[in-house]
């Protein structure tokens, strides 16, 4: 049976529960209500109050109060209601969870997981669209990841679950229920730190994760059928740590290398993965590393406004035409 990227959440969220009774869930109207999105639907009914818990509107409260519980053993999985909002739990992700295990010479640990409904593409203006991730990929101790699959957006939230460093799982909104895959029977996890191969190429290369790689794929089938270009996808799926490996493994085999996210150009993480090329295999390129990703604005309530700053597959199809002919 087809399972949508919002039930794959929801079942991981299930699954680990029943697993391991150290796991809780806590979040804004995350019980009751079974979250903004319906992903903590049947969570409440299936393991009560004392495990699925509704908070006050307080990021603050709800990172700290994890981190607490998280440094006597429990292992929560809070919910940010929209990934904006996590700036105002930041002091507690990036001064004390991603510090704890260093601070205390590797003798604690601090297995938390931060679920954030991220992504633009959605009309949320403002406030309900921005795409966080890379205030936090140079915090050492934690790890970011940004699943695009539902069989990613289940697997590796169970391996964040079951992680004993803070992750924080960046989930796009855009996808809860626009994609549906097949997932595979009985328990199964995702390695994080991992990149997957989502189309090989020998032409060009793109480099993409979270809302963007659905259309990178997009991107790729129309230039191929077009252009008879070969255009490789390879979709990050973990920001930090990041697949350098496959990183290089894709820029040395095309020597053409696009880089494309939602998160803003200025300060994106396409920027760190430029580098990396640059550094490790400029001998190989044939082209300039480009970059293609939402605008250096804030995101739009308008709906043309907000497809005119974000990138799209028109975008990315005419980015892999201009590199490939360069």
């Amino acid at each position: 049976m087809e399972v949508t990227y919002l039930k794959a959440i929801n079942q991981a969220l299930h699954e680990e529960m029943r697993r391991d009774e150290n796991v809780y869930v806590m979040g804004e109207d995350v019980a009751e209500l079974g979250g903004a999105f319906k992903v903590t639907e049947g969570l409440l009914q299936a393991f009560g109050e004392q495990r699925v818990i509704d908070t006050p509107i307080a990021e603050t409260l709800i990172v700290g109060a994890a981190i607490g519980s998280a440094v006597l053993g429990m292992r929560p999985v809070v919910e940010m209601q929209f990934a904006d909002f996590i700036s105002c739990g930041f002091d507690q992700i990036a001064n004390m969870a991603a510090t704890l295990r260093y601070r205390h010479g590797g003798h604690a640990s601090c297995p938390m997981v931060v679920r954030s409904p991220s992504g633009s593409g959605v009309h949320g203006g403002i406030f309900h669209s921005q795409n966080p991730e890379a205030w936090f990929t140079r915090v050492p101790g934690l790890k970011v990841v940004c699943p695009a699959t539902a069989y990613d957006a289940k697997g590796i939230l169970k391996a964040a679950i079951r992680d004993d460093d803070p992750v924080l799982y960046f989930e796009h909104k855009r996808l809860y229920r626009s994609i549906k895959e097949d997932l595979p029977e009985g328990d199964f996890t995702v390695p994080i730190g991992i990149a997957e191969l989502r189309r090989p190429g020998n032409d060009l290369s793109i480099i993409t994760y979270g809302g963007t790689m659905h259309q990178s794929l997009d991107a790729a089938r129309i230039v191929e059928k077009e252009d008879g270009l070969s255009v490789e996808v390879l979709d990050l799926r973990t920001l930090l740590p990041l697949d350098r490996g496959a990183i290089l493994a894709t820029a040395q085999k095309t020597g053409k290398v696009l880089i494309v996210h939602e998160d803003r150009l200025t300060g994106g993480i396409g920027g760190e993965v430029a580098a990396i090329i640059a550094e490790h295999a400029f001998e190989h390129l044939d082209g300039p590393v480009r970059r293609l990703a939402m605008a250096d604005t804030h995101n739009a309530f308008s709906p043309p406004l907000e497809e005119f700053i974000l990138p799209n597959t028109n975008k990315i199809v005419a980015a892999v035409r201009a590199l490939a002919a360069y």
